[in-house]
């Protein structure tokens, strides 16, 4: 079996064990700050967003969508940061989804919003420590541990603690 069916196989183990029980993760709806702020809720009704609720929709660092312009790019007014979507934008997206019967979608737009507060220097770290064999249980209960404790990150801690327990069944920790 290559690594990218392996990867796969724990990928699908973790999905299909995650709330399954009283004692997995929780993927509750709690609004994104952006999202409760304006005390927004949206359905299909409002989708595309952009199209129907643009008012709504603000990126990371809190420009509207409709002051994302190529004039204002070029003036230097904003820039590609200005650009990163923001989690109250990713929590009316699983909003949308939800309304639509698509809970799988609505649950990963909800893991996205935790993670936009993380930097991408870090997110890519703890993919490459989700890899089999890169890291031992402790650490990756420690970056749960620092997902939750520091961006408030619950429900991908919780992801990232399943895939742990996976890989210790399957033999895919590092063993130092």
């Amino acid at each position: 079996m290559d690594q990218e069916q392996l990867i796969r196989q724990i990928m699908a183990e973790v999905m299909k064990n995650l709330g399954g029980g009283s004692d997995q993760v929780s993927f509750e709806k709690k609004p994104a700050p952006a999202a409760a702020a304006t005390g927004a809720t949206v359905g299909v009704k409002d989708y595309p967003l952009a199209e129907k609720s643009p008012q709504l929709v603000t990126t990371d660092s809190g420009v509207k969508l409709n002051d994302l312009t190529f004039e204002k790019m070029k003036s230097g007014a904003i820039d590609a940061k200005d650009f990163r979507i923001s989690s109250g934008t990713l929590e009316l997206q699983a909003q949308v989804a939800d309304d639509s019967g698509r809970g799988p979608l609505a649950r990963n737009m909800r893991r996205a919003a935790e993670l936009v507060s993380v930097p991408d220097e870090r997110l890519l770290a703890i993919y490459n420590a989700l890899r089999p064999y890169r890291s031992t249980k402790a650490e990756l209960y420690d970056i749960a541990a620092e997902l939750e404790g520091t961006y408030d990150a619950t429900v991908s801690a919780g992801f990232l603690r399943e895939a742990a327990d996976v890989y210790e069944a399957r033999g895919r920790l590092r063993v130092d």
